[in-house]
C-alpha cells in the first residue's frame, strides 16, 4: 500500500514553475525559459523514478521477545527487512504501527542502501520496545516505511509485511506464601504422608504378598512371626485447592462482556484468579480452576506445574465476562466434601449474594473470599461483614487496593473453621 500523492511541496512547486516558464516560453519567445521548464520537469520525474523504480521489499518478518506477553511488560519487538535495490538510496523513516492497548516508540531512521546489481539482497534489522498496558489479543503492523529522493521533490510510503499478532496475558501478582497457615490448610510445599506406626523400625507389617519389593520385607517382624512380612506401605496424597473466579455479569460492567480489557475492576479479578492459582500450585497444591457454575476455566493443575500455569494464564488473555449465574450454585458443589484451601474471586455482590455462599467455608479448610468493590463503598463493608461472619476470610480488591496486601490480609485472618 503506497501514499497516494508522492509528490512533496517542493515537487509540487517545481510543476507549477515549470508550467508557467513553459506558457511564458512561448509567449516571449525564450527557449532559454523552455529549457528550464523541461529540467524541472526532468528532475522531478528523475525524483520518482529513483524511489519507485530502485527499491522494492520483499519480505518483512517480526520476533518477539518474549513471546507472549502480559500487562505491564516490556517486549522487545525484532523486524526483518529484506529489500532489493538497484540504484543507490537515501536514508528514510520508519513506523511500525501499534494498536490500542501498546505502547512504545515504534519508530526510527531508516538506514541509506546501496546498489545491490553486484550483490545478494539487503536484510536490515529494525527493534524497538513496546509494553503491554491492556490484556487481550492485539495486531502489530503493518511496517510503514517512508522515504524521499535525494533533491527532496518527491516522498515515497509504503505499508510493507502483514500483521503480527501479540498476546497481552494478565500480570500474576507475587502473593505471600501459606506458610503462617499451613496448619489449617493440611500443610504445603509438598506431598502430606499418613503412615501407620513411627519410624522406619516401628511402622505397622503385613504379610508379604506376591508382587511386594523383596526391599519393603520387614526382617525383625519376619523372624518375629516366622513368616514374609513387609513394611506398610506409604500412602501419600496431594493437598487440593480450588480458585472460583465468578464471571457473572450482573457481578461487573456491561463492558466486562466486550473486549479483554475494558473493565478495570474486571482486570483485578482476573489477575487476582491467575496470581492465587500460581502461588497455591507452587505451595503443592493441585488446583481446581472453576466458573461460579462449576464449569471449569482451565484443567486441573498438578502441584508444582509451572508450565500449566503459564499456559493457564495464556489462556486467561481472553477470557470476559458472560451470562448470569446464581452464586447458590458454588455452595452445591462443596456439598458432602472437605477440602483445602478455596479461593472465590466476585464482583459487585450485596449482602444477600453473599449469603448464598455461607455453606463453603465450613467445607473448607481454608475459605478466601476477594470482592472487587471499591473499599469506601458502604456495601462493600456490609457484604464483607457478613461474609466474615459465615466463615470467609473476606477483603476487598477494589480500586487503590492493594491485590498483595488484600491476600496477606485474608491469609493472617483468624476465625473458627469447621469441615462438614
Amino acid at each position: 500500500m503506497r501514499r497516494a500523492w508522492p509528490l512533496t511541496a517542493r515537487g509540487l512547486g517545481a510543476l507549477v514553475l515549470a508550467a508557467i516558464s513553459f506558457v511564458f516560453a512561448n509567449q516571449w519567445g525564450l527557449l532559454e525559459l523552455m529549457y528550464f521548464s523541461i529540467l524541472l520537469v526532468a528532475l522531478v520525474g528523475a525524483g520518482l523514478a529513483s524511489l519507485y523504480l530502485a527499491r522494492r521489499t520483499e519480505k518483512v518478518t517480526r520476533w518477539l521477545s518474549p513471546d507472549v506477553s502480559t500487562v505491564g511488560q516490556t517486549t522487545r519487538v525484532t523486524i526483518r527487512v529484506d529489500m532489493r535495490t538497484a540504484l543507490p538510496t537515501a536514508p528514510g523513516v520508519w513506523h511500525d504501527w501499534l494498536p490500542e492497548g501498546l505502547e512504545g516508540a515504534s519508530g526510527g531512521t531508516f538506514p541509506a542502501l546501496s546498489s545491490g546489481l553486484r550483490g545478494a539482497d539487503h536484510s536490515l534489522e529494525l527493534a524497538y520496545d513496546l509494553e503491554a498496558v491492556r490484556r487481550g489479543v492485539h495486531y502489530l503492523g503493518p511496517l510503514q516505511l517512508g522515504a524521499s529522493d535525494p533533491f527532496g521533490v518527491a516522498h515515497r510510503t509504503d505499508l510493507v509485511g502483514d500483521r503480527s499478532k501479540v498476546v497481552v496475558a494478565p500480570a500474576i501478582v507475587d502473593l505471600a506464601p501459606l506458610a503462617s497457615v499451613s496448619g489449617d490448610t493440611g500443610g504445603t510445599l509438598s506431598k502430606t504422608t499418613n503412615q501407620l506406626g513411627q519410624g522406619t523400625d516401628n511402622l505397622t507389617p503385613r504379610r508379604y504378598v506376591s508382587g511386594d519389593s523383596m526391599r519393603r520385607i520387614h526382617w525383625r517382624a519376619t523372624a518375629h512371626r516366622d513368616t514374609l512380612m513387609v513394611r506398610q506401605e506409604e500412602q501419600e496424597s496431594t493437598p487440593e485447592a480450588s480458585v472460583v473466579f465468578d464471571r457473572a455479569q450482573s457481578r461487573w460492567s456491561t463492558a466486562a462482556a466486550g473486549s479483554p480489557g475494558a473493565d478495570p475492576l474486571f482486570e483485578v479479578g482476573v489477575t487476582a484468579c491467575v496470581s492465587a492459582v500460581a502461588r497455591l500450585v507452587r505451595e503443592g497444591f493441585s488446583v481446581e480452576v472453576l466458573d461460579s457454575d462449576g464449569r471449569p476455566l482451565w484443567d486441573r493443575i498438578e502441584a508444582g506445574d509451572n508450565d500449566a500455569i503459564e499456559a493457564m494464564t495464556t489462556h486467561f488473555a481472553t477470557v470476559t465476562a458472560r451470562a448470569d449465574t446464581d452464586l447458590g450454585r458454588l455452595a452445591r458443589l462443596f456439598t458432602g466434601l472437605s477440602t483445602g484451601p478455596v479461593v472465590v474471586i466476585t464482583g459487585r455482590v450485596d449482602a444477600a449474594g453473599a449469603a448464598s455462599l455461607d455453606a463453603v467455608p465450613h467445607h473448607s479448610a481454608l475459605p478466601l473470599l476477594l470482592v472487587a468493590m471499591p473499599v469506601a463503598d458502604p456495601l462493600t463493608a456490609e457484604t464483607l461483614g457478613h461474609a466474615e461472619a459465615a466463615g470467609w476470610r473476606a477483603a476487598p480488591i477494589g480500586p487503590g487496593a492493594d491485590l498483595a496486601a488484600a491476600w496477606i490480609s485474608v491469609i493472617e485472618q483468624r476465625g473458627s473453621r469447621v469441615l462438614a
